[in-house]
């Protein structure tokens, strides 16, 4: 006999009961029809949430983690460290995962020694593309990108040169790349400039003054190029990443929402202003996104970029892979990476998640 969630509203506003059994959702029946025992009743779900951003390796203090404590323990059923690990550690993210409830995938550091130091795009000997193929033999189905943090602090003299060699890496590995943008130099235009379809430019929601808007609050042309020859936008919200003003401004330019992301890690889990990912969802819905908009941005369009459409999907005969949530009538703070605050009336609350079948409440 399978389990049953019992009468949860779906995103199209149908109310439904989902029957798992091995794994899989076995039927969508009736409220009150499914057959099974009940594990959770009420609210809403969704296929389950993706965070595309997330760093997820404890050892590097205080860049990481503990997988499930930024995975199944907040509705988030797949989480994608975002270049904690370079080719000498991948190993140890990789088994770390098979350790955890919560499904982990990563993006390599094009520097071998990853995270270890915060600089580690400062010595070119670090970047070593037969560690990275080697890495890339080795975990074939952990690893779906290339991972490279392109501002002042991580490259230092070397400015734009280490995202020349990341470029090279992805056309050689034929990976895409997910490239921080912060503070320059290297100039914003010189990274956008080698950005290709299908890369993933993380943080472009920041207030640094190397951002992607002008003072008017206008979009920089090397954004829109970007967006329109297929450069994927994913928030990546983090400690010094987030700006209500900015995000405020892509939202008046029309601009898409493609992956809304954490950067989250032990201390702006704890201590803000990320908390989770639920959190961060919830600035999306204050900022005048429909609740299909803000799921779709965890959900359906994550899946795609991993080409891993199947974890988007609620289903008869697909993966039981799903989050529960309610959306809550009331007052929230949220707050942003600059300090600034607004007050929400509407927010989302996590209840549960379900991988691979198994329930886990929240």
């Amino acid at each position: 006999m399978g389990t049953v969630l019992r009468n949860m509203k779906r995103l199209d506003g149908s109310a439904a009961d989902i029957v798992i059994d091995g794994g899989k959702i076995a039927a969508i029946a009736p409220p009150g029809t499914g057959e099974g025992e009940v594990v959770a009743e009420g609210g809403c779900v969704s296929s389950g949430w993706i965070d595309m951003h997330v760093h997820a390796f404890r050892e590097f203090k205080p860049y990481g983690d503990a997988i499930d404590e930024i995975g199944v323990k907040q509705g988030v059923t797949t989480i994608v460290d975002a270049g904690s690990c370079g080719a000498d550690r991948i190993g140890e993210l990789q088994a770390g995962g098979t350790r955890a409830a919560t499904r982990l995938l990563a993006f390599l550091n094009i520097s071998r020694i990853g995270l270890e130091r915060i600089d580690e795009l400062s010595n070119p000997a670090w970047i070593d593309e037969t560690a990275v193929r080697e890495a890339l033999r080795a975990y074939p189905d952990f690893i779906v990108g290339l991972k490279a943090r392109i501002s002042s602090s991580v490259v230092k003299e070397q400015g734009i040169e280490p995202l020349r060699r990341a470029r090279r890496l992805s056309e050689a590995t034929g990976l895409s790349l997910m490239v921080h943008i912060g503070s320059g130099p290297p100039a914003i235009g010189e990274v956008m400039a080698l950005l290709a379809r299908g890369d993933i430019v993380t943080h472009y929601l920041n207030g640094k003054a190397n951002n992607l808007f002008n003072e008017e609050g206008l979009p920089l042309p090397v954004l829109l190029d970007a967006v329109a020859r297929g450069v994927h936008l994913d928030v990546g919200h983090g400690s010094a990443s987030f700006s209500f003003r900015v995000a405020e401004q892509a939202r008046t330019a029309g601009l898409p929402l493609h992956t809304i992301s954490t950067d989250i890690y032990e201390s702006n889990r704890l201590s803000g202003p990320v908390y989770s990912l639920a959190d961060v969802m919830s600035k999306f819905l204050y900022l005048g996104y429909s609740l299909q908009e803000v799921i779709d941005a965890v959900t359906v369009k994550a899946a795609q970029w991993l080409r891993r459409p199947e974890l988007g999907e609620i289903k008869v005969g697909g993966v039981a892979d799903l989050t529960l949530f309610d959306v809550v009538q009331g007052s929230k703070t949220l707050i942003d990476s600059e300090g600034e605050t607004r007050t929400a009336d509407t927010y989302i609350q996590v209840k549960g998640a379900v991988i691979d079948g198994s329930y886990f409440a929240c």
